[in-house]
């Protein structure tokens, strides 16, 4: 019987879609990992504290009270008045996902983390790709006369990352 691809275990771009910003680190939810594990998400936490030593400061932190209420606005979970989680959760770098194949025995987890390494990959390369072609308008920037300086400042323009959304008030301002 051959085995499976990757690919039809989680898409990329669901795995992509989980993977957040947080602290200057790309991390991923302890919910999140659980849901493409197929286990509980106290159950991956159970096994994580079991093994507490493989998962350093750098692997995994839980997030502050702040951080998780922006990041729950963010995904919309759901908060703890209501049936959610009651503390906040636990996140993991790229070192501590791949850590987690090593706690999680099962095949399953095996082939997600391999899909989660990939994406983690595909996205370190995609900032790769921007910062050289960055450089590279740079380069030619330098080499053209002035007839070309508003189509360089369009084209840098268009590679800022977008400004972060400002938070607006709700409600009545008097």
């Amino acid at each position: 019987m051959a085995k499976r691809s990757t690919s039809t275990i989680v898409p990329a771009i669901v795995i992509e879609r989980r993977i957040h910003i947080i602290r200057g680190h790309k991390v991923m939810l302890d919910s999140d990992l659980a849901e493409l594990y197929q286990v509980e998400t106290k159950n991956l936490n159970k096994a994580v504290k079991r093994n507490i030593g493989r998962f350093p400061g750098d692997f995994m932190f839980q997030l502050t009270e702040e951080e998780w209420s922006l990041l729950r606005f963010q995904t919309g979970t759901s908060n703890a008045d209501r049936g959610g989680r009651r503390y906040p959760p636990y996140v993991f770098t790229e070192q501590g996902v791949a850590m987690l194949s090593t706690v999680l025995n099962s095949e399953r987890a095996v082939q997600v983390n391999i899909a989660i390494m990939r994406a983690f990959v595909q996205l370190r390369e995609i900032a790769v790709t921007h910062k050289d072609l960055l450089q590279k308008v740079n380069e030619m920037e330098k080499k053209y006369d002035e007839n070309f300086r508003v189509v360089f400042a369009a084209l840098k323009r268009l590679m800022e990352p977008p400004p972060a959304p400002t938070k607006r008030r709700i409600g009545f301002k008097p």
